[in-house]
């Protein structure tokens, strides 16, 4: 069942006046956020995470100058639904519904991008591979359907430190993202997803376990 959209708490001080219900009725203006190139603060169904149109190289260089993170980790990539996965990354060597039967949810497949990809080469720069996530969200999804490409997303957080399962863990960033967006204290705890590579013909392998 996908998290809900209604937020535990809508009482945390907004010092910066970014901070946004992760609500229907905000979508549009998280949409129109991310098409202007900014970066912006999302609930998932396992941690809080930076995200940012992932064909813009100055968005994408702004989340990892927020992160302070280095530019040779990847970013992965999200999508509204498991149908879009095919115009970013090569899915025609999996077996039929094996996605659909993973995703919406706390994974994240490594696909090979292809030549046919219509993700920016910047991204991600020297990989023949990204990783992609549909998170069972309706917030997110939403925004990233609205959006008409896909999001780069990342844990919320300064790299190396506790990843953010509730905004205020995150505060000390608020003033580097256009909008933070309150879903609540997420229940999954800080375990983020399940990282699963599915590049090859036949095989598959658990590079990170997860919740």
């Amino acid at each position: 069942m996908a998290q809900s959209l209604e937020i535990c708490d809508v009482g945390v001080a907004n010092k910066l006046g970014v901070v946004r219900p992760a609500t229907e009725e905000y979508a549009e203006e998280a949409i129109e956020a991310l098409k202007a190139g900014k970066v912006i603060a999302v609930p998932t169904d396992t941690l809080y995470g930076f995200a940012c149109d992932a064909c813009s190289l100055e968005a994408v260089n702004r989340i990892y100058e927020i992160k302070g993170r280095n530019l040779t980790s990847p970013l992965a990539i999200c999508v509204g639904d498991v149908s879009d996965i095919k115009r970013f990354a090569v899915t025609d060597h999996l077996p039929h519904g094996l996605l659909d039967s993973l995703l919406p949810g706390p994974v994240t497949v490594i696909l090979r991008r292809g030549e046919s990809s219509i993700l920016e080469k910047s991204l991600n720069r020297g990989l023949d591979s990204v990783g992609v996530r549909v998170p069972d969200c309706n917030f997110i999804r939403a925004v990233a359907r609205g959006s008409g490409s896909a999001l780069a997303l990342t844990s919320a957080n300064l790299s190396g430190q506790p990843s953010s399962v509730y905004i205020k863990d995150f505060e000390n960033l608020w003033q580097h993202c256009a909008f933070v967006y309150d879903g609540g204290l997420l229940p999954a705890g800080r375990a983020g997803s399940t990282i699963v590579d599915l590049t090859r013909v036949g095989k598959y392998k658990i590079v990170r376990p997860g919740r």
